[in-house]
């Protein structure tokens, strides 16, 4: 069976193809359109399909629309209800509803050949859903989703046994913690359903002091929800004006907001355990992407296990949604890699740097060749293999430094234009992080925190974060071949067994996709080295 999935109506748009019950690609139109989040997630943008990503994955596959034997979209219109009656200010929301009604048509224009009629309405949360428990390595788990909104409600609660899910919670609108997160989000002057990872950033520098005051708008409840109303930001702390200096106000209204979120997760996913028994939790939903929460969910509740979706947030649910369709005929495999996007061949590479006309060499070993600079304090632009599914940078589309030079976090986020409180993360063998790093092992997508050792704190000063801690990165040498030797060979060099990593891209554009995307990124930012697969430019050869 051969089933695309399609996210488009909110934000993130994407899409993802499986085939015979294997997963096949993904990735999300932002790559291939170069626009932030492919779009900006309001009413009059609904109608927008991410058609370059789906012709892709077809492309991948070999096929075209008419081949397909089903379409499955991340929302059923015919769930949802007016936004008034949802508690929601909206109002031009019917013009999103009516969109998605209109989804099948839209497709199958976009789609020539397609047949309309093989158009699948997937709930939003149950994409979500099936994101986390389809594609995890695991039959059974409970599922927890939570997220800004879906057809009427915030946040799906569940078990799949066996990979059949039993849905046994789910909480209505207007109760939201995605919400809740992303209008604290654009009271601090950040860009809403976009820059949460900064609050949570953010939130390290400040102290809970405004949390009592916040359980008054958000707590559990006693049916087994939430309550999250909304919040009067501005009688607690004046607002930051975008660009404008943040304070420590600021900080500390952040760090309760992400504490009080934390304090309802734990609660819900208690809760979950109690009625399930189920060792493993899978996540997904925007919030899922919280990486400081999974740390706490890891540590302070009875599961064993926590899996999270790489790609939790929306664009995520063009996955969900095709593994939920598939797997109503067909047996369905888990999650191979998040490496589910475009790549080129060593040959197609040299052409484009042909056509470039920039100088490059061919190194017997680019990643000995990209320790040494590493180690030798130079900034490297890492281009390897597929590109990644989510918003993390997983050592395919990266910048890399040394982790020993406290000033590299200052230069890289001057680099990536960035925030100065933004942390970069580790990049660690999978056989040498509990040394360092403690926390949950392994992590692969860079979704949990980990304290740094003390003895550790000293010698890799870039990567702790100011509550000291990291997101870390584990590379095992089974699956990454290529980055685990390139992180022994700085080892080898420095004696340290980490790397920098954050995502290849500049503030405000999406992470680098095709070759294309990499020169020019180089051309504009001051890297020192682009390892474009086996090739290496160096700037003090292009620009001598």
């Amino acid at each position: 069976m051969r089933v695309l999935g399609v996210n488009a109506l909110f934000h993130d748009p994407a899409a993802a193809l499986v085939v015979d019950g294997s997963i096949v690609a993904a990735a999300e139109e932002e790559r291939f359109s170069r626009r932030k989040h492919g779009k900006r997630p309001v009413p009059f943008s609904a109608w927008e399909l991410p058609e370059l990503s789906a012709r892709w994955c077809l492309e991948r596959a070999g096929l075209t629309p008419a081949d397909l034997d089903a379409v499955a979209y991340s929302y059923d219109p015919r769930l949802s209800r007016p936004a008034e009656r949802l508690g929601l200010h909206d109002p031009w929301d019917h013009l999103r509803q009516e969109y998605a009604r209109r989804a099948p048509e839209f497709l199958a224009e976009a789609l020539p050949g397609l047949n309309p009629g093989r158009v699948h309405f997937v709930a939003h949360h149950i994409a979500h859903a099936a994101s986390a428990g389809l594609a995890a390595p695991y039959p059974d788990s409970a599922v927890l989703v939570l997220d800004g909104r879906g057809e009427c409600g915030s946040h799906l609660a569940g078990r799949y046994a066996d990979r059949e899910l039993t849905v046994l919670g789910s909480q209505s609108l207007p109760d939201s913690m995605g919400l809740f997160y992303e209008d604290l989000t654009e009271h601090l002057g950040f860009l809403r359903s976009s820059d949460e990872f900064k609050v949570m950033a953010l939130a390290s520098y400040g102290e809970p002091r405004y949390l009592d005051r916040l359980r008054a708008y958000v707590h559990l409840d006693g049916h087994g929800g939430f309550r999250a109303r909304p919040v009067p930001w501005a009688s607690l702390v004046p607002a930051r004006p975008a660009g404008g200096a943040w304070t420590q106000d600021h900080a500390d209204i952040a760090a309760s907001a992400q504490a009080c979120l934390e304090e309802v997760l734990l609660g819900l996913a208690r809760r979950l355990h109690d009625r399930t028994g189920e060792e493993v939790l899978t996540l997904a939903g925007g919030v899922a992407l919280n990486c400081v929460a999974n740390t706490r969910l890891h540590r302070e509740t009875p599961f064993r296990r926590i899996w999270v979706q790489p790609a939790a947030g929306d664009a995520g649910t063009a996955l969900g949604a095709a593994l939920h369709v598939a797997y109503q005929k067909e047996a369905v495999e888990a999650m191979p890699t998040a490496a589910l996007g475009r790549g080129w061949s060593d040959t197609e590479l040299r052409a484009w740097l042909d056509r470039s006309a920039v100088p490059y060499e061919e190194p017997d070993d680019i990643a000995e060749t990209v320790a040494a600079e590493l180690a030798g304090d130079g900034i490297v632009a890492w281009f390897q293999g597929r590109s990644e599914y989510g918003p993390r940078a997983l050592g395919h589309r990266s910048l890399l430094a040394h982790p020993g030079r406290a000033a590299n976090l200052e230069r890289l986020n001057a680099v990536k234009g960035r925030e100065e409180f933004r942390p970069v993360a580790p990049m660690v063998l999978a056989d040498r992080a509990g040394e360092i790093f403690d926390g949950p092992l392994p992590s692969p997508y860079m979704l949990f925190v980990h304290e740094v050792a003390d003895a550790w704190r000293a010698r890799i000063p870039a990567v702790v974060h100011v509550d000291g801690t990291a997101r870390i990165q584990t590379v095992d040498r089974r699956d990454e071949p290529l980055v685990a030797r390139m992180i022994d060979g700085f080892e080898r060099l420095t004696g340290l067994p980490v790397v920098v990593n954050t995502s290849l891209n500049t503030a405000g554009r999406p992470m680098v996709d095709d070759p294309r995307d990499a020169l020019e990124c180089f051309g504009s930012a001051p890297v020192d080295l682009l390892a474009l697969g086996p090739f290496a430019v160096r700037r003090k050869k292009v620009f001598a």
